[in-house]
């Protein structure tokens, strides 16, 4: 698979946004276990940087177990490793468990929001921008619009400008995802759920291009506060079919 980067923003460390952008499609999958990383010299000339910036990124995907070295080929891409984590079975009902990962979500996204508010760019704003149309036109033709939900919030804490919060959201993914996709199985049986989902996610991206921290975070905080009333409000026969189904991964801790 061809992953093509653009040049990274003055700011942060520059070896850190390199090893986060590159981080980022290997966990997407973008960047497939056993595919050879571009080449030192094309990752110098797309992210617009020098080498030894990203050889210390490339170093330390290395020193994470994301790539290794093969003599005279390259760095190739490992399978991510995530340490499996384990729920009380006593407390972990589908619905318990996603509304606990939804309160996961508001601690996260309230604080991301608000540091995006703070140092988002024009070009983080067309993409997130742009991101939040593609759920919209996902819904429109049909699918759950789940990948670009996540690719919405992504955006956002991309905009965050901070590496480490942005690992921590890839490592919680496998549960974020699914709970992400019940919660939108759920908005889909009705209309007026899908509008205030719609109303909320304007909510927050107006708080982040405004430059109102305090707005972000509690738009990003109302929003998932929404996304728990929506799952508490689901009626039985739901948690029967469809949110059972979606949420028995995470009740497993498996992936999703």
């Amino acid at each position: 698979m061809s992953v093509t980067f653009s040049a990274i923003q003055p700011g942060l460390r520059l070896a850190d946004q390199v090893a986060s952008a590159l981080e980022a499609e290997i966990r997407a999958g973008r960047l497939g276990e056993g595919e050879r990383l571009p080449t030192e010299a094309v990752l110098v000339q797309q992210f617009g940087v020098s080498r030894t910036v990203v050889r210390e990124a490339v170093s330390r995907l290395k020193s994470q177990g994301l790539v290794d070295s093969r003599q005279g080929s390259g760095m190739y891409v490992r399978r991510p490793g995530l340490e499996p984590l384990t729920f009380d079975p006593v407390t972990v009902a589908s619905k318990e468990a996603v509304l606990q990962i939804v309160e996961v979500r508001r601690a996260l996204e309230a604080e991301v929001a608000e540091l995006a508010a703070q140092r988002r760019s024009d070009a983080d704003m067309a993409t997130i921008r742009d991101a939040l149309h593609a759920i919209d036109a996902a819904v429109q033709a049909g699918r759950d619009g789940v990948d670009e939900d996540v690719r919405f919030h992504r955006a956002i804490a991309q905009a965050a400008g901070n590496p480490f919060l942005i690992r921590t959201l890839d490592y919680l993914s496998q549960f974020l995802q699914g709970a992400t996709r019940v919660t939108r199985a759920n908005e889909a049986r009705h209309a007026p759920f899908a509008a205030d989902v719609l109303r909320e996610h304007e909510r927050l991206v107006g708080a982040i291009e405004a430059g109102d921290p305090a707005a972000a975070r509690a738009a990003a905080a109302e929003h998932m506060r929404g996304a728990a009333r929506r799952i508490e409000q689901a009626d039985p026969m739901f948690w029967q079919h469809d949110g059972g189904r979606l949420a028995r991964p995470l009740i497993s801790a498996g992936p999703v």
